[in-house]
Order: structure tokens, then sequence, then C-alpha cells
């Protein structure tokens, strides 16, 4: 008795997966398909078989099915060669599948399967051996997307840039295509120029034409820009299309990472709440806004945010970035479980290698960081790989190291601020290279005049050296135009240095005001409030002396014991 083989199609059609694998088992088990005389049409039921078990994730099992098919399907039946010559020689007409010398498998697409199913096991390796075996000119579109992927994950840039020029070939808005070009490095004329140009009669025609790929082109130059590092014009031209598509996530998204970036905080903030008011089941880059959150120490929405991205989906990387920037006060060995645990998921996770570089630096691991921050700026070298590299190799003293590092990011991003001033860290980190680095904050203010974090750099170099006075007179310019935690901070720590206690006092308050959660303005109320009371803010509280007694005793029992 037959099993339906069409009714197993039918059941895929409709993502009954579970229940086609069942009925595939009955079909690739029937006596009826002897592989001896009708291997094709087994290698069929095979296939359909591990069409089923793929669309359940069963990718070991799927493989098996569409190995066994392929071996099937490449069998010569047993059966007279006259037949098989008069069936060859019948033509324009479509041959049945249950034909005994002509299968209705394609070869190529079952070893893109077979590749597909290795590429979700990791198996990458194996995935482009299956790939390499198709002929170029039988290669589909997913095909080239799949196989330039893989090569990209395996460091073959030129390969992997020919096959993503491929697709956009045959297609040009594969915008996983263009994104990935721009991050190879191809100039955003090139990708262009690979935009089908419709032949048309009229001038009428072309300028149509023009007037319909013109925001593509915008998009590629927008990608090409960021990859570069060019965040000023890639945020300018996102900025335009958002004109020409208001309330598009994924511009909303893309200008957020990039505010997010270069430490514009409070935009960022802003685009991210705005792309999820729009879709508030969206996951990319939620991670990055996560750690925003932290960064502002707005720990209700950030617990709300994991719990939102949880029920939409626990197994993305961005979830587990997510759980590790809520750990991180906690438990700092499990949020860097959770950090791993997203590269785990995806390997090119950049937001989980930050994570996991800004972690071993609080847990005091400075080598182990370097080693998570390379792996962000080997995927792609953006300022925070090199914020988190110099960090990293001033805390492990590695002058040397730190300043080539922060130069190599001064030459990636020469228009770039913020660059300047991981250079003048670098100097300000070594008492005879305050000059220089004085010199190189002084020029990222020029270059941006509204660098907060330049001034802040730069007033701390001021007080260091005690000019107190230029310290005060450059933070309060900023007052103006910045509502921040951190420049109150400042601003109080320098009145508290030159005792004008009452000016600090104001400043802690206004602090604290913005961002109640501000640990350094607590610390420095705290330490305030004590000088003013005329108590000395460096001996221990009762507390604390008790607290020493107590150990001094847990000691001496250990020893009696």
């Amino acid at each position: 008795m037959d099993v339906p083989k069409d009714q197993i199609s039918t059941l895929l059609d409709h993502g009954l997966s579970t229940s086609a694998q069942f009925l595939g088992s009955f079909l690739v088990s029937s006596s009826s398909a002897n592989a001896e005389t009708n291997p094709h049409v087994k290698a069929e039921n095979l296939v359909l078989h591990g069409d089923a078990l793929l669309r359940d994730k069963e990718y070991r099992r799927a493989i098996h099915m569409y190995k066994q098919a392929l071996q099937y399907h490449r069998i010569i039946p047993k059966q007279t060669s006259a037949s098989s010559r008069t069936s060859l020689s019948t033509s324009n007409r479509s041959l049945s599948p249950n034909s005994f010398n002509v299968s209705a498998v394609n070869e190529n697409e079952v070893r893109f399967k077979i590749a597909s199913c290795q590429s979700l096991l990791n198996e990458n390796k194996a995935a482009l051996l299956e790939l390499e075996g198709i002929p170029s000119k039988a290669r589909t579109l997913q095909m080239n997307l799949l196989m330039g992927k893989l090569y990209r994950n395996s460091r073959q840039c030129r390969a992997a840039i020919a096959c993503y020029r491929e697709c956009l070939r045959n297609c040009f808005y594969v915008m996983e295509a263009i994104i990935a070009l721009a991050e190879l490095g191809v100039t955003p004329k090139n990708i262009i120029s690979l935009i089908p140009q419709t032949p048309n009669r009229g001038n009428r025609g072309s300028y149509d034409h023009l007037d319909s790929t013109r925001w593509l082109q915008r998009y590629v130059e927008a990608q090409c820009c960021i990859a570069s590092n060019d965040y000023k014009g890639g945020l300018e031209l996102y900025a335009e299309l958002l004109q020409q598509f208001p309330a598009n996530v994924h511009i909303l998204l893309e200008m957020a990472k990039v505010e997010a970036i270069i430490g514009k905080n409070d935009e960022a903030i802003m685009n991210f709440e705005k792309a999820r008011s729009v879709d508030p089941y969206i996951l990319t880059y939620m991670d990055e806004y996560a750690m925003l959150l932290k960064m502002k120490s707005d720990y209700s929405k950030l617990g709300k945010l994991v719990h939102d991205l949880l029920n939409t989906d626990p197994t993305r990387p961005e979830v587990f970035v997510a759980l590790s920037v809520m750990w991180e006060r906690r438990d700092d060995k499990e949020a860097l479980a959770y950090a791993e645990k997203s590269i785990q998921i995806d390997e090119r996770h950049i937001p989980g290698y930050i994570m996991k570089g800004n972690l071993y630096l609080s847990m005091d691991r400075p080598e182990t960081a370097v080693i998570a921050f390379r792996g962000a700026r080997e995927l792609r070298p953006d300022l925070r790989s090199y914020q988190g590299l110099v960090r990293s190799y001033l805390a492990c003293s590695k002058v040397k190291e730190a300043l080539y590092t922060a130069r190599e990011s001064m030459k990636a991003m020469p228009q770039s601020a913020r660059a300047l001033k991981l250079v003048g860290d670098v100097h300000a980190s070594n008492p005879g290279g305050r000059e220089k680095a004085k010199k190189f904050y002084e020029s990222a203010l020029r270059l941006e005049p509204g660098f907060l974090g330049a001034a802040l750099a730069l007033a701390e170099l001021h007080v260091i050296e005690g000019r107190n006075g230029d310290a005060v007179s450059l933070l309060e310019r900023y007052l103006k135009d910045w509502a921040d935690d951190s420049l109150h901070v400042k601003l109080a720590q320098v009145f508290s240095a030159t005792n004008m206690l009452q000016d600090s006092l104001a400043h802690y308050q206004a602090a604290l005001r913005i961002n109640s959660q501000n640990e350094a303005a607590k610390k420095g109320l705290d330490r305030l409030e004590k000088q003013m009371k005329g108590v000395d803010p460096d001996a221990p509280d009762e507390d604390e002396e008790n607290d020493i007694e107590d150990a001094d005793a847990d000691v001496e029992e250990t020893e009696l014991l």
C-alpha cells in the first residue's frame, strides 16, 4: 500500500512539519519503493523526509536523509537499456517523478539544503565544501548569499565579496549583501554600479528609474560611511532617509546604534524608544539599548526591557547580552556567563565581546579583557573596541600598546574627536605626557566643540596640575547646553578641592536630581557632608571599625582552632 507522497508536500506547505516527519518515516520505509529497481523514487522520498526534519530543526537527521538521497539519485536503475533510451529520447515533455530512470531530485538543491543544515550547526568548512561542489552557473541567489556569509566567517574576504556581488547582480534589493559589502570595504560607487540599468525608450523612463533607486543609493552611501567610521556622514544620510521614510524602524535603529557608539547617549535612547513605540517586539540592537539604560542607571526601564525581550524570543544573542547588563550589578560571574552565551549563539555578535571586555575590566582582569576587545575589533574596528583595548592596555601598564592602538584608531577615524581624545588619554596616564594630552584634548574640542568627554578630561588635567580656576571656567561653559550628571559631579569635585563647599554641595545635589543612582555623586556628597560637619572624611565609620575588629577576632579564632 503506497503512502501518498503529495500529502507530505501539502503538510509542509501548511507548516505541519511534525506530521510530515511522521508520514515521511512511513514513506521511506515503504516496500513499494524498491531501492534496486526504483532508486530515484527512493531518493525523492528521502528528500521529502529530510525537508520535514529540516523544518523541525533536526539538522543532523536531515543531513543524513539528504546524503542518502544523493546516493540513491546517482544509482543507475536495473532496467533494460532500450527502455532507458526510449525514455531519455522523449523531448519537450515533463517527466513524471515516478519514472524509473529520471529523478525529480535536483542534486544542487539537495547540496544546498545539506550546506544550510551544516551552517546552522556551525560546521562552516563542511558547508563551504558542499556549496563549492555546485557549479557557479547553477548557484541561486540563496546559495550565493550563504556562500558569502561562510566565506566571510572564514575570513576569505575576496571570495565573500564575489558572492555578495553576484547576489546584487541577481537582485539589487538583497539588503544583507549591501551591508556585508560595505563592511568588507567595497566603495559605494562599486556597489551602486551593480544597480541594473533598465533600458528605456524615452528619457522620462530613465529619470523615473533614477528617482526610484535614489533612496537605495543613499542607503548604500550611509552604510559605507558607517563601515569606514565616518559616523557624522552616516548619520546625516540616515536623517535624510528618515525624512523620506518617517518612523522607519530599521533607520531609527541604525541611527541609535551609531549614536550609542559615538557617545550621543540621549539621542540614541530617544531613537531606540521611537523604534520600540513603532514595533514593541523588535530585538535588533536591543542589547545596545540595554547598555545605555545601565549607563543612565535607569534600572526600572532596563528590567522591563529584559522582561519584554525574554517574552519575545529567549534564544537571541541580544537577549543574553541584555541579561548580562542587568546582572552586572549583582553578580559579575553570572553576567559573564550570559555574555559568553550570546557569543556561543552568534560568534559575530559584537556587543557580546564588548560586554565581556567591560566585565573583565570591572573584575580586574585586563589581560583577558584585551582578548575580548580584540575579538570585537576583528569583527568591526569601531570606536568602542579601540576604547576598550586602550583602557585594558593601560590597566596592564602596557603604555606602548595603548598608544599604538589609540593612534591606529586615529588613522581609522581621521575626523573623529573621540579618537583624538583616546590618544590624549594614553598621554595623560603618564606624568611626562600631560602637555601632549592637553594638546590632543584641545584638538578634539576644536574638532567637536560640544564633546563633553574631552572637556571633562581636559578639566581633570587642569585639576591635576593645580589650575582649578581653568577647570571651573571650562566646565561652566558646558552647563548651558548639557544637563549631565557627570558634568555636575566633576564641578562638585573641583569646588570641593578648592574648599568652596556650598558650590560643591549644589552641584552634587544637581547631579543626583538628574541621576539618583550616580555612585560618584552619592559618595562625594557623603564625604562633603562630613567635611561640612568638621569630621575627617577619611576616618573610618564606627560600623567599619567594628567590622575590622570582628574580622581580626575571626582570624584569631581560626588560629586557635
